[in-house]
């Protein structure tokens, strides 16, 4: 047991949850992959006991025919990823910081071996983030603390299913099961936009595939506003990035009156959501995204997860809904430059 354990921190320290260099943060990040290990159980043996609670039993129940479906229906990989349970006694499993100069867009850079360069870096301790956070503060850096409920490794260890993901919606948590498969399917070093725009696509298109076959009439009516809700908190969003980029590249005003208007496009994107708000009668699912300091590190954890899933939504239909042949055309798109590849997609939805 102690022989798989030091191997398997030995893997994660090299490739997906350290950055080189800091003694601390390898840490920290084998430890946390140690506890999951240690909480982990098969899901099939765990639906045998008999002091299993209804709820989880249906819970995990799902989880077995969601698995089932990615595989046979979207083509996501057929391993045991999510075929185990791990209760880690929390509702949050680790806490990601997004850091961006205070007067530019441009996300601060953490590189890792084997996959490259992120837009942010994670740790299990809420503390250990809330500590980077303030020295990014204090050198100038607009900072954001995401709230991270599971991530993929990549298809390094099977990933289990947690007990944070239980909190959700059927439909909700096999969009997540779908995103976080599509990552293991497909992933390119130092490009995270393009990584989680292809896997938040594979979440929506296999969301819409799996409510159609398995949703109930009321789960598709509920899916269906959300969408539109998230669609229209998304153009808010979008649009204050683009007014914002267009203020950091004006050359004819100073950094004072750069800042003053930064400060009025985060003034007006709160006006927009209470009216956008009143339109949804007063429905406050993204109250708690906009209680808390706006900034340019909150907008571009949105952006990440959404700048090229319209590009990916046409690529699909141009396939006529056909995923391996989809498939196929993001991995052509992978093989190129990172330029040429954002190139390619922006012009699908230009």
């Amino acid at each position: 047991m102690m022989n798989n354990i030091m191997k398997y921190g030995l893997v994660l320290c090299f490739t997906l949850l350290t950055a080189c260099g800091h003694i601390n943060y390898y840490a920290q990040a084998i430890n946390g992959q140690l506890e999951i290990f240690s909480k982990t159980q098969p899901i099939t043996q765990l639906l045998k006991q008999a002091t299993i609670s209804t709820r989880l039993k249906q819970q995990l129940t799902d989880v077995i025919q969601i698995r089932t479906f990615a595989t046979q229906s979207l083509y996501l990989p057929d391993n045991k990823s999510y075929t185990d349970y791990a209760d880690m006694g929390r509702s949050v499993l680790l806490w990601s910081v997004f850091a961006t100069p205070a007067l530019s867009l441009k996300p601060k850079q953490w590189c890792f071996l084997l996959i490259g360069c992120l837009s942010y870096q994670g740790y299990f301790s809420k503390q250990d983030a809330i500590k980077l956070a303030k020295q990014l503060r204090q050198q100038q850096y607009d900072v954001y603390i995401a709230d991270v409920p599971a991530y993929s490794t990549l298809g390094w260890f099977n990933d289990p299913l947690l007990n944070t993901m239980l909190l959700w919606s059927r439909y909700t948590l096999a969009g997540f099961i779908f995103h976080e498969l599509a990552h293991q399917k497909l992933y390119i070093a130092n490009d995270t936009v393009f990584n989680e725009s292809f896997a938040t696509a594979i979440e929506l298109i296999g969301t819409e595939r799996w409510l159609a076959q398995y949703g109930t009439e009321e789960e598709q009516l509920h899916y269906q506003q959300i969408q539109q809700r998230q669609k229209a908190f998304l153009q808010l969003v979008t649009s204050t990035y683009k007014d914002l980029q267009a203020i950091y590249k004006q050359k004819n005003i100073t950094i004072e009156e750069k800042q003053i208007a930064k400060l009025a496009t985060f003034q007006q994107l709160q006006f927009q959501y209470q009216i956008l708000k009143k339109s949804w009668n007063n429905y406050a699912g993204y109250d708690i995204w906009f209680s808390t300091e706006l900034n340019n590190a909150k907008l571009l954890a949105v952006i990440t997860y959404q700048d090229f899933v319209p590009a990916f939504k046409i690529l699909y239909h141009q396939e006529k809904s056909y995923l391996p042949n989809f498939y196929q055309q993001v991995e052509v798109l992978a093989k190129l430059s990172k330029e040429e590849r954002h190139k390619k997609l922006k012009a699908l939805i230009q």
